[in-house]
């Protein structure tokens, strides 16, 4: 019921600011009576209207009866068109635009109750420019034209400059300029907005031609039929003047495909607690988008969810508060560090006041110093007069001075720039006091560490002198041992020397060798040659076999018994061939 108030509100919003409500506040508290089916109470009525300070411009203004005698009676049963065609009436002959617009009467109205959904929850009633793209987009796609993104930016642009957004009847005047629906004539702007309208307004989520089998006759009869979140209503034909039926919706609701019968195709059946309807599509496309928005509607009823619309307008509505609370948020937060730059300035301001007194000191100062220069080099003048005699040494005085003056004035520039500095260490004072008493507390330790490691040095020092002492001895006989060494590795050098000419005199006499080798080798190759000719005279001593050998007149032969038989088998073979 809140959600449903502040709606009425601004219908209401807009007649209440169009009257003169002294003369005319009981005319639109009775209207309101009667469209919103709201019992009438004359008493409350003539008793709040009365002309005394009690009376509708005092103090208690005409909310508190608005709230009291009307809104909290509404129960929701009165038709929502009505309502706002009643506060058009009111308000539009005031502030509708006298200049010629591309949209009807009708159409303007359709806009200005769009106007009211979409404007924010604050008066006076705007709507911002995300919620006029959004509309302009629902208008351009039910004129099945492009969206033209980068024309709007450049109107946003220029809206932003100058407000946060439109009223009603701005909006009226942009949608009647044609400047977002050039190209488009009359009646397709006109079926545009009024589909908009059914959607945003009349909360209608799909309509169409149809045929619906009757439960009585069983025939076929085209219907409009009209989907809404809770209801689907079917009429004679779309102008809805003729209403048939409903079917009521809920979470337990289904919706499911039909095979074709009875010459009827594209069928689907929608079963509800009490009944069930069998209903025939145009084509296949049209079937399937029905049964998707119906089974969508029932699942939104199941989750206890608003429209699609509705929803979608809340959410954008979060956003831009969301995102308004962290403007706010970004804005504070610029605030505390604008506070936080100006206090930093006010102590840059006072350290400067600082400098400059404390360089009004230095000129002081340097003032006086010069001032004592000069009764000084007065002085030097009046002595040098006097005391001619010394005027070398004076002068040489004098020059001593003159250097001591410089290095005297190098130290007041000196003591200026510590001053300077003074100013930037007395922030650091207080943490090098507390690191000096660290300091002193590391020193006295590290002093009696230094005790201990000085004890300590002193006593390893002892053991290196004993130690050095015992090192001189070990370092003569080292000496004695490197000593024998080297006489040893001498005499080894010379047997190294002479092992070298033994092993030139036996490669000499292996070379000699190798070379009776080669000889006695070529030989021995040359008399094998000769006696393969001779194989059954004679045979080259090889080593013998580990079979027991043939015994001749000459002594052992040169080949065993099996040899001897497989020779024979040779040479009859060579016999029996050349016979």
């Amino acid at each position: 019921m809140v959600g449903l108030k502040e709606e009425l509100l601004k219908s209401i919003w807009h007649a209440f600011t169009a009257l003169d409500l002294d003369r005319s506040g009981k005319v639109l508290s009775h209207n309101l009576c009667t469209v919103l089916n709201v019992p009438h109470d004359p008493v409350a009525l003539e008793e709040h209207f009365r002309d005394d300070d009690e009376g509708p411009v005092s103090n208690q203004g005409y909310m508190p009866y608005l709230n009291k005698f009307i809104l909290e009676k509404v129960q929701g049963n009165f038709d929502k068109v009505e309502f706002n065609r009643m506060c058009w009436t009111l308000c539009a002959k005031k502030n509708l635009s006298k200049s010629p617009l591309l949209i009807s009467d009708e159409d303007a109205f359709k806009v200005w109750v769009i106007f009211n959904f979409l404007s924010e929850d604050k008066y006076p009633l705007i709507i911002v420019p995300e919620e006029i793209e959004y509309f302009l987009k629902k208008l351009t796609e039910a004129m099945g034209a492009g969206w033209q993104q980068e024309q709007f930016d450049h109107y946003k642009i220029a809206l932003n400059t100058s407000r946060e957004g439109l009223s009603a009847w701005e909006l009226i005047d942009l949608i009647g300029s044609g400047q977002f629906s050039k190209g488009m004539d009359r009646q397709t702007v006109s079926m545009a907005i009024n589909e908009v309208f059914n959607e945003l307004i009349l909360d209608v989520l799909k309509q169409g031609y149809m045929l619906k089998k009757g439960h009585k006759r069983k025939n076929w009869t085209e219907r409009w039929f009209v989907l809404k979140p809770n209801i689907i209503s079917y009429y004679v034909s779309e102008d809805l003047k003729d209403k048939k039926g409903d079917i009521i919706l809920d979470g337990n609701c289904c919706v499911e495909a039909l095979p074709d019968k009875d010459g009827k195709k594209c069928l689907f059946l929608i079963k509800c607690f009490d009944k069930s309807f069998e209903i025939s599509a145009s084509d296949k496309k049209k079937k399937q988008e029905w049964i998707q928005a119906i089974q969508t509607t029932v699942s939104l009823l199941r989750a206890g969810s608003p429209p699609p619309h509705k929803e979608a307008r809340q959410k954008r509505k979060e956003l831009r508060q969301k995102l308004l609370a962290e403007q706010e948020e970004l804005e504070r937060q610029m605030k505390e560090l604008q506070t936080a730059n100006e206090n930093k300035q006010k102590e840059l301001e006072t350290v400067r006041k600082q400098l400059e007194a404390a360089a009004a000191r230095a000129a002081e100062e340097e003032k006086k110093r010069l001032q004592t220069q000069v009764e000084l080099q007065d002085r030097f003048s009046l002595e040098l007069e006097r005391e001619k005699m010394v005027r070398q040494k004076m002068e040489e005085q004098v020059a001593q001075k003159s250097s001591e003056l410089e290095q005297y004035l190098q130290r007041v520039r000196e003591l200026e720039e510590m001053y300077k500095q003074l100013q930037e260490a007395l922030e650091d004072e207080k943490q090098a006091r507390q690191d000096e008493e660290t300091v002193r507390k590391l020193q006295a330790r590290l002093l009696e560490e230094e005790s201990a490691k000085r004890a300590e040095l002193e006593k390893w020092h002892l053991q290196q002198q004993q130690t050095i002492q015992m090192t001189e001895a070990e370092k003569q006989e080292l000496e004695n041992q490197r000593m024998i060494k080297e006489q040893a590795l001498q005499v080894a050098m010379q047997q190294l020397e002479q092992l070298e000419l033994e092993r030139k005199e036996a490669l000499e006499q292996y070379e000699e060798v190798k070379k009776k080798l080669e000889t006695a080798a070529n030989n021995t190759k040359s008399w094998k040659d000769k006696v393969a000719h001779h194989e059954g005279l004679i045979r080259l001593i090889e080593p013998g076999s580990k079979n027991p050998h043939l015994i001749t007149n000459w002594g052992p032969a040169a080949f065993t018994e099996a040899e001897l038989e497989q020779r024979q088998k040779s040479w009859k073979g060579k016999k029996s061939t050349s016979e």
